[in-house]
């Protein structure tokens, strides 16, 4: 008799401890690259196609005022995703090598690991090292190592047991390889211990070479330049200006035929990505983890595509550094904020949702109380600051960027100017050194020891006719052939 009282209570106290991983919701992070906040229709862009997206945003939470915390490098996504995975403002990453090394910090899939008993699997770029990798995921498939690639032609590797293998040729485009990738372990994925599935893509980042029936859609029916569009970036704002690869796309000043062309290639790489997530979505809820599972989208930050004058995302802008967020699923409520969140936020928030407790140093604040209606603010103000370059601070009206290198400041009124086309430095003094306040707070905060001065300042002008172009080798081959002659000359071989 005590024998099977012994069994019946064995049986039921190992029932109650899978029936206590199931509760932990599964979670799948959909990350994409260089999409901009505006990029999406069921957030206020009427020219773009995002069906899924626009679904997953009635469904589930949006933050409209999403940010990338800035950037220890030109390679923004680098930093991006170091913060994600710390859930540490960059400043605050102890580490000499902060593009391929965080050690000494948990990373959140290596805490979810161990912790709260998560399998954790990476599918799609992974820009940080190796050693980052192995430290983070247990296993993983398709996982592209390094920055960018052309999208119909690059290598993948799977990952399993810590161990990259083989380089492979990717079957299908980017978004869509990885998606395949994703549903393939959604449908595999068991339901005795919770998953973190880390998705991120490649899209909508250049080369801007969308499969051709996306790329049709806009150049049968073109989007609008950005409101913000300028031919020539007006100042120095740093070495990215000009110099940059990002900045290498198209030649100057930006003529808007080459701004529209490219932007019906972004678009056409969004609206495709739209589609794989779509496919994402469908395999959730057909699965049995339909009812137990969180998705989040967001992206490593946004991209300038003409605003300013620019084309990357090495600026301080608003259209650079916000990008889109949405959550959805288990326990996530319908609605939307406009309180400033940053990426690295989402660390507490997924650590909340395993009940896992936050580690020591990081400052990543929790989501939910936002999305309960707890709390209006998590943030008080927004800082986004750039290398040792640009720094920018915001209270959610005015807007402050400082460019200690040219010594120069820009204030924009944010509630009516929210592309950042009117300068009121001069006109509000007070307002300035207000803002000067909130931004030496947050400097101290974060341990920004960077001078916001300097006694001997770059000239605030830019020579636009010595700059040089890198794009040959990025660009689609049709746009370099209908805008360039691979020339490198002071006209940037800029086809006539």
């Amino acid at each position: 008799m005590c024998y099977r009282v012994s069994i019946l209570l064995f049986i039921f106290s190992a029932f109650c401890a899978v029936n206590a991983e199931t509760k932990k919701p599964n979670i799948i992070f959909l990350f994409a690259d260089d999409q901009r906040a505006d990029t999406i229709a069921a957030h206020g862009n009427p020219h773009i196609q995002t069906p899924n997206l626009d679904k997953l945003s009635k469904q589930g939470f949006s933050f409209l005022r999403n940010y990338c915390a800035g950037s220890f490098s030109g390679a923004v996504c680098v930093a991006s995703r170091a913060m994600l995975m710390t859930g540490r403002q960059w400043m605050q990453i102890p580490t000499k090598r902060k593009n391929t090394d965080w050690t000494g910090l948990i990373s959140l899939p290596k805490l979810l690991s161990d912790k709260a008993n998560y399998e954790t699997f990476i599918v799609g770029k992974w820009h940080n090292g190796l050693q980052t990798l192995k430290d983070s995921f247990q296993n993983g498939k398709s996982v592209y190592m390094g920055g960018m690639a052309d999208h119909s032609d690059f290598s993948v590797q799977d990952y399993v047991n810590g161990q990259l293998g083989e380089k492979k040729k990717a079957k299908e485009f980017s978004s869509t390889e990885f998606a395949t990738a994703a549903i393939d372990y959604i449908n595999k994925a068991k339901t005795e211990k919770p998953f973190f599935l880390y998705v991120a893509f490649m899209a909508p980042h250049d080369p801007r070479n969308p499969p051709e029936k996306y790329r049709q859609i806009y150049y049968n029916k073109r989007p609008p330049l950005p409101e913000n569009y300028l031919p020539l970036h007006p100042f120095r704002n740093g070495p990215q200006v000009s110099m940059g690869r990002d900045e290498g796309l198209a030649n100057w000043p930006r003529a808007k035929e080459v701004i529209s062309d490219q932007l019906c290639e972004y678009y056409g790489l969004v609206t495709h990505l739209d589609e794989q997530v779509g496919r994402i979505m469908d395999s959730v809820n057909r699965s049995k983890h339909a009812d137990n599972t969180i998705i989040i989208y967001t992206a490593d930050h946004g991209l300038a595509m003409g605003s300013h004058g620019l084309l990357g995302k090495q600026n301080i802008y608003e259209q650079s550094m916000r990008c889109p967020l949405i959550i959805q699923g288990k326990g996530i409520p319908k609605g939307n904020s406009k309180a400033y969140t940053y990426i690295h936020d989402l660390y507490a928030s997924i650590c909340s949702w395993a009940g896992v407790k936050t580690p020591s140093g990081v400052s990543a604040k929790d989501l939910i109380p936002l999305m309960t209606g707890a709390q209006k603010e998590i943030h008080s103000e927004l800082f986004l600051p750039f290398q040792n370059s640009q720094r920018a601070v915001s209270n959610g009206k005015w807007k402050l960027h400082v460019y200690p290198q040219i010594n120069h400041q820009l204030l924009f009124d944010l509630e009516n100017d929210p592309h950042e086309m009117k300068d009121l430095a001069s006109a509000n003094p007070e307002i300035v050194k207000e803002m000067r306040a909130l931004l030496d707070k947050q400097r101290q905060q974060f341990g920004d020891k960077d001078p916001l001065s300097s006694s001997k300042p770059l000239a605030k002008e830019v020579d636009y006719t010595k700059t040089k172009r890198v794009l040959d080798k990025w660009q689609p081959k049709w746009i370099r052939d209908k805008y360039f002659d691979g020339r490198d000359d002071a006209n940037h071989g800029l086809k006539k």
